[in-house]
């Protein structure tokens, strides 16, 4: 069972929903998206009421509500990549709005992004507009760039406290001077 205070709380340690584009959540997206072979790719953070992209390819739009979102139910299963064949079969989806009118989800694909806790912030995911299947390859690629996005987030958190803790030692220097 998810403990979802707790996930929230890993989330904002990170200290990155609306942060600013990063080429390396970029190229996540778009390996994902060529591996894949899927129009839209995604690297997503889900928090209490919506979902946000780090980095998107294929789609205009930054976020979604949490209750439109996938990988709001990917994050349920953090050991597992959920695999959506055609959403308009699968009674979670069927008539969700992003199914339903543009973008018109069909497939979906994602990876959970994982604190060292284990605590599951996002996905990175790949969509098209049309129902398939991923080759085993793929899913593994996928599951491998979610480890990616996963340690990736790991250093930003770790820079950020590292960047601050150096502040810190430059003002008490900067005092006793």
């Amino acid at each position: 069972m998810i403990d979802e205070a707790k996930r929230l709380t890993a989330l904002a340690q990170y200290h990155v929903m609306d942060s600013a584009p990063e080429e390396a959540f970029d190229d996540l997206a778009t390996i994902a998206s060529h591996i894949c072979n899927c129009p839209i790719a995604l690297v997503t953070l889900v928090d209490e009421k919506r979902q946000w992209f780090k980095a998107r390819v294929g789609l205009e739009i930054r976020e979604t509500p949490r209750d439109h979102s996938f990988c709001a139910h990917a994050i349920f299963e953090p050991e597992n990549l959920m695999v959506v064949t055609d959403a308009t079969r699968d009674p979670r989806f069927a008539r969700n709005p992003l199914v339903t009118a543009d973008p018109h989800i069909r497939f979906y694909a994602g990876a959970p992004i994982l604190t060292p806790g284990g605590d599951a912030l996002g996905t990175i995911c790949v969509i098209d507009r049309a129902a398939r299947e991923l080759a085993a390859g793929q899913r593994r690629a996928l599951l491998a760039l979610g480890r990616q996005a996963s340690r990736l987030l790991e250093l930003r958190r770790v820079s950020r406290q590292l960047a601050a803790a150096l502040e810190t030692v430059r003002e008490l220097q900067a005092r006793s001077a």
